[in-house]
């Protein structure tokens, strides 16, 4: 991670730039330093870039689920004294930022999700029988990517040290059932906000048909693909993600 976590109040995130907040939402074994590329690139394009660390390990079993993480979205946005927000979220990111978009419509200016968790949850929390293998864990972090090579030894050693912590696997699949429990498939045709869809067209955890139903479901979005791209498009194809992303704001003024 290339930029300083601030500690304050019951919140560490990083802040970088100044002008309109983009949030940035992280996913459920993704790290903050998933987002150095967009971090750089939107900070210095007049945009503050904010990545708060959401509590996924650190809520009661009760509370962790993603209705309770938007509002921690939402205690932290008041906190801050934002106005309007632009939400940016990855797999389960992606669906806390939607879910706080359908609590909280007037404080999201625009939202983006890519990989998104939400309509898909097969995917989540599942298969960690094995997890004291470090080669099954490893082979499960280089399928979230089109090019495994992008799953760096401490991306791997991250997952597994996780997986392998008994608190934060307990947490992890109280996590997968709430992202079932929170289907979103109701609500999308009810929320307005300007949405842009980046998906990885080899994305293998939430495949391009999530992207097509989220296209379809929700009324004011448009859909960009990404190819020979997997679940975290941000990473892996980092230039490309940020023009689309960066096009897509100029057009709508944002």
């Amino acid at each position: 991670m290339t930029h300083r976590l601030k500690k304050e109040k019951n919140y560490s995130y990083i802040e970088v730039g100044e002008g309109t907040p983009i949030i940035v939402l992280h996913g459920l074994m993704g790290g903050l330093s998933n987002f150095d590329s967009v971090t750089q690139y939107f900070s210095t394009k007049g945009y503050k870039v904010v990545i708060p660390e959401l509590p996924i390990y650190t809520k009661s079993l009760l509370k962790t689920n993603v209705k309770s993480f938007a509002k921690y979205l939402h205690d932290f946005i008041e906190y801050k004294g934002y106005d309007e927000v632009i939400l940016l979220g990855n797999s389960l990111g992606g669906h806390i930022g939607l879910y706080h978009t359908k609590l909280y419509p007037e404080k999201v200016k625009a939202l983006v999700i890519t990989g998104s968790s939400g309509l898909y949850e097969s995917a989540m929390g599942g298969g960690y029988t094995k997890r004291g293998d470090y080669e099954v864990i490893k082979k499960k972090a280089q399928d979230v990517f089109y090019d495994p090579a992008v799953a760096t030894k401490d991306i791997v050693d991250e997952v597994y040290a996780t997986v392998n912590d008994r608190n934060k696997l307990i947490k992890t699949l109280a996590i997968a059932k709430s992202a079932i429990r929170h289907n979103m498939a109701k609500d999308l045709p009810k929320m307005h906000t300007p949405t842009c869809i980046i998906w990885g067209k080899n994305d293998n955890v939430t495949p391009p048909n999530v992207a097509e139903e989220f296209d379809g479901l929700l009324p004011n979005s448009e859909l960009f693909w990404i190819d020979q791209c997997g679940h975290a498009a941000m990473m892996e194809r980092p230039e490309e993600f940020n023009k689309i992303l960066d096009a897509w704001l100029q057009k709508k003024g944002f």
